[in-house]
Parts: structure tokens; sequence; C-alpha cells
């Protein structure tokens, strides 16, 4: 069984769409699947709309995107664990290339996203060259859409719940100790609303965060409004 674990808070918007195109890409392949909608303290219709598409949800208090993902994983019953941003949509292809890289070997792997919508110039200057930055040095910056066997997850310790964000980036560098990485040909869609929402300089600032500080600079919630005051009017 395929688990797909999405985390969500406040997603009402984007909710609905990313179970349905999980659904309707399962479908189409006919592997035994489950959805699960992992609800970070909404004040929306988030669960609602969740289970409208046919996803179980689950509720927790966490605020913790890392703890979020690993509450999902804990409910679980599938051998491999897909792991998809609430306004991501992933589709049939993604997952059968997913499929085929566990199959040959691999411990898990991640999917670059494609924007939807409008976005900023210097967004789009820099996009290009980003992808073939990652997709040569094997490095994945966006948690989107990640996907591990069971074993591989468990073995990697889960998502560092020490991690206020970035925890993706961390899960990656563990979860290429316990075999091969890949980042499939094949991208997923993902809301453009942080890039159209946010400035430049404040990407500016959380990459200078990253640079001086490294990861352990995301292990606080502070100066993290970005992820956890999220203005959803002003984003959707």
């Amino acid at each position: 069984m395929i688990s797909f674990i999405v985390p969500a808070h406040n997603e009402e918007a984007w909710v609905g769409r990313c179970v349905s195109a999980i659904r309707s890409g399962l479908e189409s392949l006919g592997e035994p699947h489950e959805i699960i909608v992992v609800d970070d303290g909404s004040s929306d219709a988030t669960a609602t709309i969740a289970r409208q598409q046919g996803a179980q949800v689950i509720r927790v208090e966490h605020r913790k995107i890392s703890a979020t993902r690993n509450a999902g994983a804990r409910q679980a019953r599938g051998d491999i664990l897909f792991f998809v941003d609430a306004d991501t949509l992933v589709d049939a292809p993604v997952v059968q290339s997913a499929l085929r890289a566990i199959q040959t070997g691999a411990a898990g792997g991640g999917c670059l996203p494609r924007f939807e919508g409008w976005l900023p110039w210097w967004w789009r200057l820099a996009l290009p060259a980003m992808e073939q930055w990652c997709r040569w040095r094997n490095i994945f910056p966006s948690g989107a859409c990640l996907f591990c066997t069971r074993g591989a997850f468990q073995t990697a310790g889960g998502f560092d719940e020490n991690y206020y964000a970035m925890e993706d980036c961390v899960f990656v560098r563990a979860l290429k100790r316990q075999g091969r990485f890949v980042i499939p040909a094949e991208t997923v869609v993902t809301s453009g609303r942080k890039p159209r929402a946010h400035s430049f300089i404040t990407y500016a600032k959380l990459s200078l965060r990253l640079i001086l500080l490294g990861y352990r600079g995301f292990r606080s919630r502070q100066g993290l409004d970005f992820w956890y005051k999220p203005d959803r009017k002003r984003e959707n």
C-alpha cells in the first residue's frame, strides 16, 4: 500500500484539489493507497473539505511541520510513504516514476515543483538555474513532494522535530544515508502564492539565515512568520 500524508494548516483553498489529484492519479494506476490529511490546528474548512474528497483526517495541535509530518507517518499503513504539501498537485506519472525508483532500490526521493500562476520576475529568473543546480548536485530544496520506503523513513528517524523549518532538507540528508536518493524528471505543480506574496528581501533574509547559521537557525519559530503566520488572503 502507498500512504499519502498531507500536512495542512488553514488550507481550504487547496486541500480539496490536492486530495482530488492524488485520488485521480491513483485510480488510473490501480495501486492500493490511503490519503491522510493531518490537520494541524486549522480554523477553516480544511478538515471538512478533505473528508468530502475521501481523505482520512487526523487532528493535531503541533504547529510544527516536522511533528505534523511524523504524526501522519505514525497513522499510515503503507510500505511506501509520500509526503505531499497541501498546496501541491501530484499526478500518475509522478507516482509511477517514484515507484520505479523504489523498485530499483532507491531509499526515496523528491519531485521538483512547477509553480502555478503569475510569478515575479526575480523568481522566474532564478528558477531554471536553481532546478539545474539541484539536479546536478542531487540536492532537494523543497518538501512539496517527498517519497521513501517505510524502512528508510524509520531508520532515518523520521523528520527531526527540533526544526520548525528546513525539516525536509534535514530529513533528505538522513535519508541519503539509507540509500540512493532520486529526483525524477517528472515535476509536481505547487502553489506560487508565496513568491507572489513575499518580496525578494524576505527570501534574501531567509537565505542569509541559512548561510550564517545553517539548519540550526531553524530550530526556533522566531522569525519564521513566512511559514507560521501566513496571510492566506494575501497569498491566495
